[in-house]
């Protein structure tokens, strides 16, 4: 399954960096982006999560949440958004089943193995829980600029 542009976002709930619940339908009302990244603690993933960071003053004034969202269990995520003070919901999707719901869990490669992971994906998803934007593949430090400008559109 791919998600595009018009579809709904599929609804989820997953633990964050604290182990608290969040649901994407308790944020409507609000934009929001939810962003899949493949490992915390690795160095595009750093980037385009301090990134984020960042620009949080700048997400703020456009009433945006943003979320990231990996594979990783949570003791990993908080190490991470320790280590590199992101205030902003990151969220563990062990089982990948959100990652599969929005078509990002793919086959990989690296190195001459494969393996299953989350594709570098952002979706952009307005106060009715609508996706405005996709951007696949995206250069983490190209991440912010992108979807600031999508926001602001």
């Amino acid at each position: 399954m791919t998600l595009d542009i018009g579809d709904t976002a599929p609804d989820f709930t997953l633990p964050d960096q604290n182990g608290n619940p969040v649901s994407l339908s308790s944020l409507r009302g609000n934009p929001v982006v939810v962003y899949f990244y493949p490992k915390a603690n690795t160095p595009g993933c750093t980037t385009q999560a301090c990134g984020v960071r960042d620009h949080r003053a700048d997400y703020e004034k456009l009433n945006a949440t943003v979320l990231g969202v990996s594979p990783d269990p949570v003791k990993p995520i908080t190490k991470f958004a320790d280590k590199f003070e992101l205030a902003f919901p990151l969220l563990s999707d062990e089982d990948h089943s959100v990652a599969e719901a929005y078509g990002v869990w793919v086959e990989k490669s690296m190195y001459g193995r494969t393996y299953m992971g989350n594709e570098r994906t952002t979706f952009v998803i307005d106060a009715d829980g609508i996706v405005t934007h996709v951007f696949r593949k995206v250069k983490p430090a190209e991440h912010d600029q992108k979807v600031l400008a999508a926001l602001s559109a």
